[in-house]
Formats: C-alpha cells, sequence, structure tokens
C-alpha cells in the first residue's frame, strides 16, 4: 500500500527492480525477446503454500508496478549487446535482425541464454549481480522434423473457460496453487513424444500459447515445469484494462502468434494443438487454409459444452484441407500420431 501511495503522488524512486524476461524464440540471425520491467521482488510460489498466501501471490501478480521507459541492456557474451525501452506498462521487445550467428551459443537443445541490465537514470549500465537478469531463446535444429503450436488452457491445462461467467476459470487460476495444478490425462507424454520425433533423436520445437494475460507467465511457467512439458517458448497477450484506450490488435492474439512463428520458420511444418472451448477450431482452419502445405495436422480437445460442440463440428466435419481430429483423450490424438508417422 506504501508504494501505491508513493506512485499515486509522484514518486519516482525505485525500491527493488526486476526484469522479466519471457521464454522466446528466434533463428540463427534474428532475436525476438519480450520482457517486462518492474518495481518489484521476485515471485516465489512454493508446493506447500496455504490458500492465503497463493492469495497473495495471486494478488502481487496483478498489482504491478511498472517501470516506464526503462533502458535494458541485452547482452550475450563475446556476441552482441543491444539496448532496448520499456513502454508505459514496462514491456520492452528485442525484435532484431543480426549478422552474429546466435546458434553458435545455443546449448543441445537449441537454447541461447542471454544477459539483461537494468541501466540507472544516468544512463549507465548496472553490471552489478541484484540486477543482472537472465532470459533465454530457441533456435530450432535444423533437423527438426516439425513444429508443434499448443495452446494451454483446456488443453493440457484444465481451466474452466467454457463454465458459467468463468467462475471455475478464475477458481483454477487464481484461487489454486500452480503446484496443485493437474495437467490433461497424459498430456505430458504425448507432448514428450511430439518432441522427440518419429525416431526419437530429433528435438521438435513445442511453443506453448495462451490468452492469458502475462501477469500469469511465472505461474504458467512453473506449471508447464514442475510437470515434465518440453521446454518451450510461453507466449502470452498482454491484459487490457476496462479503461484501456490503446487500438486493439488486428487479428486475434492466437492467430497473430501463429502466423509469426510459420513465418519465423518457412521450411519448418506445424502441428496444431487446442481445444474446442473457445474459438481454436476457427483460427486453426483459417490459418490450414493460408498455409495448406504447412499444417500436418489439427487436434482438438473435446470440451464438454454441447452449443460450443455443435458449433465446432460445423467447422470441422466438411473440412478437407488438413486432417483435423477431435479427442477425448491424448490417446487418441497418439495413435493418430503414430500411424501418421510424427512419432515412434
Amino acid at each position: 500500500m506504501l508504494k501505491r501511495f508513493k506512485r499515486t503522488f509522484g514518486s519516482r524512486k525505485i525500491d527493488n527492480v526486476l526484469i522479466t524476461p519471457y521464454r522466446s524464440y528466434g533463428t540463427a540471425h534474428h532475436l525476438y525477446l519480450l520482457g517486462r520491467a518492474l518495481d518489484d521482488v521476485p515471485l516465489k510460489i512454493v508446493e506447500d503454500q496455504g490458500f492465503i498466501t497463493t492469495i497473495k501471490n495471486t494478488f502481487r501478480q496483478f498489482n504491478t508496478y511498472e517501470i516506464k521507459n526503462a533502458e535494458v541492456d541485452l547482452h550475450i557474451p563475446d556476441l552482441i549487446s543491444l539496448t532496448g525501452k520499456s513502454d508505459s506498462e514496462g514491456y520492452f521487445l528485442f525484435d532484431k535482425t543480426i549478422s552474429e550467428d546466435l546458434s553458435s551459443r545455443a546449448d543441445e537443445e537449441g537454447w541461447v541464454k542471454v544477459h539483461l541490465y537494468f541501466r540507472e537514470g544516468d544512463g549507465v549500465p548496472v553490471y552489478e549481480e541484484d540486477q543482472h537478469f537472465q532470459g533465454e531463446l530457441l533456435i530450432p535444429e535444423k533437423s527438426a522434423e516439425y513444429g508443434v503450436i499448443s495452446d494451454i488452457d483446456d488443453t493440457i491445462l484444465h481451466t474452466g473457460v467454457t463454465s458459467f461467467l468463468k467462475l471455475r476459470l478464475l477458481k483454477n487460476s487464481l484461487l489454486t496453487n500452480a503446484y496443485s495444478r493437474i495437467p490433461l490425462k497424459g498430456a505430458p507424454e504425448f507432448y514428450q513424444q511430439l518432441h522427440l520425433g518419429k525416431n526419437g533423436e530429433n528435438k521438435n520445437p513445442i511453443f506453448y500459447l495462451s490468452n492469458s494475460p502475462w501477469n500469469l507467465y511465472q505461474y504458467l511457467k512453473l506449471f508447464l515445469d514442475f510437470n515434465k512439458f518440453p521446454k518451450g517458448p510461453i507466449l502470452l497477450r498482454n491484459f487490457r484494462g476496462p479503461f484501456d484506450r490503446s487500438l486493439k490488435p488486428e487479428k486475434p492474439h492466437k492467430q497473430k502468434e501463429i502466423i509469426n512463428i510459420l513465418k519465423t520458420y518457412p521450411d519448418l511444418n506445424f502441428i496444431l494443438i487446442g481445444d474446442s472451448g473457445e474459438h481454436d477450431a476457427s483460427i486453426y482452419t483459417d490459418i490450414a487454409v493460408q498455409y495448406p502445405d504447412r499444417i500436418l495436422a489439427i487436434y482438438l480437445r473435446s470440451v464438454k459444452h454441447k452449443k460450443q460442440m455443435q458449433r465446432i463440428r460445423s467447422i470441422v466435419d466438411n473440412f478437407k484441407t488438413t486432417p483435423v481430429l477431435m479427442v477425448d483423450t491424448s490417446v487418441e490424438a497418439e495413435e493418430h500420431a503414430r500411424e501418421n508417422g510424427f512419432i515412434m
């Protein structure tokens, strides 16, 4: 409350710099990394935390103190150094084509570590340990057979997005510890198989999409890692408040992100995975029409909602461009993937 009071009356003093880079992706010569600069301390979510602590953590994720116009240095030792600036909500983006070879810094899984530093008001970068932050971006291997772009909500994590007034969604996402969230049965194992590919050796990239706001990034990242999903970029969206007067994006968040991935990797085909609860079916089939030779298959997990299922059936039943499979369990998707040579 004291910090909120200070901000309300114009205090610009920063107590704790927290630079949060989001897991992202790139190519050997293109870097794409989004993050946020906040005046805060790192969020701590522990496995045995109580209900009150969970509520406090949820409140902290949305009660953010953005650092506007923050200058952030991105540094990869002996390779590149870049400087970016955050916007009015603390978000910064490095989106740059470079001559240097980023893949030369990738580990065996294709991840490149980047170092981020906050610049003080005088423009001097602060290279102190407590103001040094690390981010990661994925550069898929050239030997990758295909990529996977997957929704999170009700596709690998039960959220209740179709529940009445989305009450179950609010309970699951805001009032439940990330360690207590249970993935949909068989999902981690199926995604690991897709990650390995048909010969069990390739490292096919997995991209995770959600309409959840970036405020839930740490929560969802913890869920994915704890449940042993393949490590991959996590792409959420900016939270628009009721008084947000900025221009709305021309395309839905998921559609924009998928098209950006397809354009980034023009030689890589993809499998799209979603659910029948929101608009995945229409978005995915529209993309398959735009890129008929790039989408290998579409898997849609069935959500028990009668009206939604009728609408989805009207979309997918006569769709011939790409195989679309409605599944109740991961086993059905796994069988189809094996029959079509996507996995062992």
